[in-house]
């Protein structure tokens, strides 16, 4: 079998043993879980739990201070290179241009990821998804906060990637905006997602895990969204949780 194919037969996501520290605390200690390609995690925890440490590190944007992380088939951060162009990345900064105009934007992007034509089909056919097709030519740095939201979506999903993460995707949003995204951040075929969100309900309904962080950044929970029931939420956000940040052990691995 090839290297190609054993990529391949993978899972999407493999962590274990997943530690990360800033300064002399810990923002996530011995996570390990795994998720299948083509399907959907859900990622919930209180405020400071680690859950945007976590997709950071996914994405190739933080190294972890201890563990293994395989993404994609290729190990984190020494092969992050061969995920490029296969994944898309939304997090809680727009990664775009406010001196740029939207186009402007998606044509970089585009170049970035060798779109045939600079993507000009695709970027016209998204702006118009998401009702931007009107300030295509507007600079990022005068639209609204929803827009710039859109936009920013528009960016990640770009290129198609097999693996898409999502932290707070429809933030910003009134529903009718948030409809309009759906469709472009939604399950597919072939497409593996991690979507962090304090949504319980959207969790459980789209989703088929749920990885849940306690406070200190361990894991609480990790299993099928059927089962991360009422109960189970109520003990991962009790105010009886541990506090989150806890001091750095002299040996993590121990």
């Amino acid at each position: 079998m090839s290297a190609a194919e054993t990529a391949v037969d993978e899972p999407a996501l493999a962590v274990e043993g997943l530690y990360r520290a800033y300064g002399e605390s810990w923002a996530l200690r011995e996570l390990g879980f795994g998720l299948d390609r083509g399907r959907t995690l859900s990622v919930v925890g209180a405020n400071g739990a680690g859950k945007s440490t976590l997709l950071r590190i996914l994405a190739g944007l933080l190294r972890p201070s201890e563990g293994a992380v395989r993404v994609l088939g290729s190990s984190l951060p020494h092969e992050t290179w061969r995920l490029r162009g296969r994944v898309g990345y939304l997090g809680h900064e727009a990664l775009l241009y406010r001196e740029l105009s939207a186009a402007e934007n998606l044509r970089f992007h585009a170049r970035l990821f060798g779109l045939p034509g600079q993507g000009a089909g695709r970027i016209a056919e998204l702006l118009a998804a998401v009702g931007l097709e009107h300030r295509a030519d507007s600079r990022v740095g005068e639209m609204s906060a929803g827009m710039v939201q859109r936009l920013a979506i528009c960016r990640a999903v770009l290129h198609e990637p097999e693996l898409l993460l999502l932290d707070e995707p429809v933030a910003h949003l009134d529903p009718d905006a948030a409809a309009t995204v759906a469709p472009l951040i939604g399950a597919r075929e072939g497409r593996t997602r991690v979507i962090v969100t304090h949504d319980l309900a959207s969790a459980r309904a789209g989703a088929d895990r749920v990885l849940a962080l306690g406070r200190d950044g361990r894991l609480a929970y990790e299993g099928p969204a059927s089962a991360f029931d009422e109960r189970a939420a109520d003990a991962v956000f009790s105010e009886r949780a541990r506090p989150a940040a806890a001091a750095l052990d002299p040996e993590p691995s121990s």
